[in-house]
């Protein structure tokens, strides 16, 4: 097998994307702190800047310039973090035009942006290009100056609408992030979060902060539903889920606008680690809004409601591994029936006997009964 020579850009992403929190280079631990990583003490409170946009389709230069003029607009407002949507710098229904807008880690433009954000903490979105040419719709951490991490989007959906997979690659690689901020960042990609062990592996990888960048169109309009959106409703309950079982804050930031005929609703929220909504932006306004969130919360909610700490990740482990060997066939399926055949969990039914009502329906399978002599 031809192995890809890995180049620089590679290299450096191999850095920021793998490795458990513990295992960070120094320079990003706390002095004195030996093997073990430590967060930078004394945040309390942050203010979060949600970039609640509608991108222009195809159009990378505008869409850098609206990021560079938001950057400047949220760290005049104090901003901490500022988080754009999935796809914020080109557009979401590129199909064909991916290529076309695609970066890669050490392109000027995006190390430019990175530039900008001195000072500051921002996740922003855009097409990927790796060393292979492969494209991968991806969110990158940005912090003073320098590209911290990227996350590559895990699901990619091809139901309904969706036709992801038709252009780009899935990412196969999940961490937390250490931050200026004071906290663990975990980032997933809108689809990224319809999937449990997305946000519960984020938790257990020590993300205190989970963001999620999202170009969700608005569907499934009804007066039955929360928002009279089945779409902002589904969202609204998965975000102050994942928030209550993590014991995390939540960082949920949606486009707006349309492309070509796709409506994007916003409806971007901020859910406090009890569950509790902190913020929530209006659905289709596009807007800056900052939001002050206090980090103690993370850890009173911790104390006082310990889920992490009692998480059995060995079993779900265990159970995953033989979950697999029995869906590759590899040992025999401990849910299926005792009488099925190999890669079927249900027994077939028996072949069919002579029609009903022939007089001799199922006599001739049973053996001749004896005769009752009686007493």
């Amino acid at each position: 097998m031809t192995r890809l020579a890995m180049g620089p850009v590679d290299r450096r992403l191999a850095d920021v994307t793998t490795g458990s929190l513990a295992s960070r280079p120094a320079d990003r631990r706390q002095a004195g702190s030996g093997e073990g990583f430590a967060y930078a003490p004394g945040v309390q409170r942050l203010t979060v800047a949600l970039a609640q946009i509608a991108p222009r389709l195809g159009a990378l230069e505008a869409n850098l310039a609206t990021h560079r003029a938001l950057l400047d607009e949220a760290r005049a407002k104090g901003a901490d973090l500022v988080v754009f949507p999935e796809l914020g710098l080109t557009g979401y229904q590129l199909q064909d035009l991916a290529s076309e807008v695609a970066m890669r880690l050490d392109d000027p433009r995006l190390t430019g942006l990175a530039a900008a954000t001195r000072g500051l903490s921002a996740v922003v979105s855009f097409v990927e290009e790796s060393a292979d040419h492969r494209l991968f719709i991806a969110a990158a951490l940005l912090e003073d100056g320098e590209i911290v991490h990227v996350h590559r989007k895990l699901f990619l959906p091809t139901y309904g609408l969706f036709d992801e997979r038709r252009f780009f690659a899935a990412g196969d690689l999940l961490r937390a992030v250490p931050s200026r901020l004071g906290a663990g960042i975990g980032i997933g990609i809108c689809e990224d979060f319809w999937h449990l062990p997305v946000p519960q592996l984020l938790a257990l990888d020590g993300a205190q902060i989970l963001i999620n960048v999202s170009s969700s169109p608005g569907r499934d309009l009804a007066a039955t539903n929360e928002v009279g959106l089945g779409t902002a409703t589904s969202w609204r309950t998965l975000m102050r889920t994942y928030a209550q079982l993590t014991t995390s804050f939540v960082i949920f930031c949606n486009r707006v606008g349309v492309d070509e005929s796709i409506s994007f609703w916003g409806g971007s929220e901020i859910i406090g680690p009890s569950g509790q909504a902190v913020f929530s932006a209006p659905l289709y306004d596009e807007g800056l809004f900052t939001v002050e969130i206090s980090t103690a919360d993370i850890r009173r909610e911790r104390v006082a409601l310990p889920l992490l700490r009692d998480e059995r990740p060995e079993l779900n482990v265990r159970e995953l591994q033989r979950i697999v060997r029995e869906r590759a066939g590899m040992a025999s399926d401990s849910t299926a029936d005792a009488d099925a055949e190999a890669g079927f969990d249900v027994a077939s039914d028996p072949p069919p006997g002579e029609p009903i009502g022939f007089g001799t329906h199922g006599e001739r399978a049973s053996a001749p009964r004896a005769l009752d002599r009686g007493a």
